[in-house]
């Protein structure tokens, strides 16, 4: 097993922030992840690291940095009513949509260019376009770095939530199994439905769908779509280092939410099937005056508040400092004015 030393870990953060790994362990096989958990090696404080889009790193990382980089996507079963299919864990998951399309199977579509790796997508439940990852998941393949033991969870043990599962709580929290700081995802698999049906319930596919006047559009004229919407929206992390959306949108009670409009008649917010209603982030932080202001060189993008980006790109980038300050001076001028604490979907390391 080769542990590299004082790594260089701005090639592997989609902000480009400049940090080093004292320590890295490459996983790039089955084997390896076999060996590591015959090592003591593994009972150390560790970081795992997947595709680096989602992370805010803020110095040099101590701990041990294991970095997923096991591959592989295949077919694994089908019925007549779906296709199960499976992907390594650090298989880049944008890409891995864009396969199971060629392949002629439909339902990853509006996850289209979420910036990631295929095992992180369960641990955040990523979503976008009224389709959120566990509508379309099996079950994945796991590893306990503490005991040594290979498990599987369904979507059930897996407690998706908003942008949230099991893997971001710890033991101690009051749930039945905390897997944070435990867990570490070998392989995922998604159940992809035959009789396919193309969601384009939100306002910015339906206005694609006008223009290209396409009433009954294919899943890859969705997943071209949603790449359109994406790109127009939302800058490259290759050139303009981001982690995405920085906040979740929040959700309130009816309550708080006719409260908030009483206020300000303008909100952008929408209702939940439970009753309650999620409040469009991006449009609280507009409407505090942050798009375009900065700390240093992190800065809120111009042309859409809900994504920080490392405006001095990859020779003189943002630091981890000046993202969180930011970010925690957007919190409170959004609590100050609204009375909504914006949750970060970033992990800061």
């Amino acid at each position: 097993m080769n542990i590299e030393t004082n790594v260089p870990l701005q090639p592997h953060n989609s902000f480009g922030i400049a940090a080093r790994a004292e320590r890295l362990l490459r996983l790039r096989s089955m084997d390896d992840v076999q060996t590591l958990l015959t090592d003591p090696l593994r009972l150390e404080p560790h970081f795992v690291l997947g595709g680096g889009s989602n992370i805010v790193i803020t110095g040099d990382i101590k701990r041990l940095v294991i970095k997923v980089e096991l591959m592989g996507k295949q077919l694994v079963s089908e019925d007549e009513k779906a296709w199960v299919i499976q992907a390594a864990a650090g298989e880049n998951w944008h890409d891995f949509v864009a396969w199971t399309l060629a392949q002629g199977w439909p339902g990853l579509e509006n996850l289209a260019m979420i910036p990631g790796s295929v095992g992180a997508s369960p641990v955040q439940n990523i979503g976008a376009y009224g389709v959120e990852l566990q509508d379309r998941f099996e079950s994945l393949d796991a590893v306990d770095l503490q005991t040594g033991q290979h498990f599987t969870l369904d979507a059930a043990q897996c407690a998706f939530g908003y942008r949230d599962s099991v893997f971001k709580h710890a033991a101690s929290d009051s749930r039945d199994l905390g897997l944070l700081g435990r867990a570490l995802i070998t392989q995922v698999r998604f159940r992809l439905p035959k009789k396919w049906r193309a969601d384009i319930s939100y306002a910015d596919l339906e206005k694609k769908q006008a223009q290209k006047g396409i009433a009954q559009p294919t899943a890859a004229q969705v997943f071209d779509w949603v790449c359109e919407v994406r790109r127009a929206k939302l800058p490259d992390p290759n050139s303009l280092g981001n982690a995405g959306s920085f906040f979740k949108n929040p959700t309130v009670t009816p309550e708080q939410c006719q409260d908030i409009i009483a206020r300000e008649p303008r909100l952008v917010h929408y209702q939940l099937a439970d009753g309650r209603f999620k409040l469009a982030a991006a449009w609280l932080i507009d409407a505090c005056g942050w798009r375009g202001k900065s700390v240093g060189n992190a800065a809120v993008y111009e042309k859409q508040a809900l994504v920080i980006v490392n405006k001095g790109g990859l020779t003189q980038p943002c630091t981890g400092g000046e993202v969180v300050t930011l970010a925690k001076a957007i919190q409170t001028s959004v609590y100050e004015r609204f009375g909504i604490h914006l949750e970060p979907e970033p992990v800061v390391v």
